[in-house]
């Protein structure tokens, strides 16, 4: 099973390595960050990667409520504040911010990983079944439907669009989708990429749910928005 990738952002070292090392453990894939400035750069660098952040309030340089709006102006990757502040209008100003959820410390490692599962499945990961639109992924059985009607997808064609799809919003470069479905030692062309994304298009139909970002990749908007950039 694919792992999936957190930002954790603590600035209180034992905890951020304690909180890591469990994560690890469960099989996620951890990036660190111990202050504010250093959690922009690191979702910024690894922003492609980062399917969930886990975002302490109290921060050097920046607390974790300015970070939180650095990351909105750019992307919707879920994020679980972290705090020792239990008033209502703290929390408030997480979720205004554009906090997915808020957990008081102290918390058990246990609950936090619940959190978390919880807020992932809200967007689709784990499941077998992703919803897009007028799309439907059967991530196992490798099938996909628009309108209920069975569209045949090559291999590829199915992994491009299952990447694409659970990236929701995200713009994907070309060479971050070139190295998860080929692999980093991949020495084919980029055109490959472009020759799929046509071949999907035509067969998703009139509804343009594949937005090229030029001179960058592609951004699939589960809405068909007819925006290019």
């Amino acid at each position: 099973m694919e792992k999936i990738t957190v930002l954790v952002v603590e600035d209180e070292m034992k905890l951020l390595g304690t909180l890591s090392d469990f994560l690890v453990i469960n099989n996620y894939k951890v990036y660190q960050a111990a202050d504010g400035l250093n959690a922009i750069q690191e979702y910024n660098t690894h922003r492609e990667e980062i399917d969930i952040v886990l975002l302490d309030v109290m921060l050097p340089f920046l607390d974790g409520y300015e970070v939180l709006k650095q990351i909105r102006l750019t992307s919707n990757v879920p994020v679980i504040m972290l705090t020792a502040k239990e008033e209502v209008d703290d929390q408030l100003k997480g979720f205004s911010c554009g906090a997915d959820d808020y957990i008081i410390k102290p918390y058990t490692l246990s609950v936090l990983k619940m959190h978390m599962e919880a807020v992932l499945k809200r967007l689709g990961y784990g499941q077998d079944i992703l919803h897009a639109g007028n799309i439907r992924i059967e991530i196992n059985a490798k099938k996909v439907y628009v309108e209920d009607q069975y569209v045949e997808t090559t291999p590829k064609e199915f992994e491009l669009l299952h990447l694409l799809a659970r990236n929701q919003g995200k713009v994907l470069t070309r060479d971050f989708i070139l190295d998860n479905i080929w692999g980093y030692h991949y020495a084919g062309d980029m055109r490959t990429i472009d020759t799929l994304v046509k071949q999907l298009r035509k067969k998703l139909g009139k509804v343009p749910y594949i937005r090229t970002v030029y001179g960058v990749g592609y951004c699939f908007e589960g809405d068909g928005n007819e925006k290019t950039h």
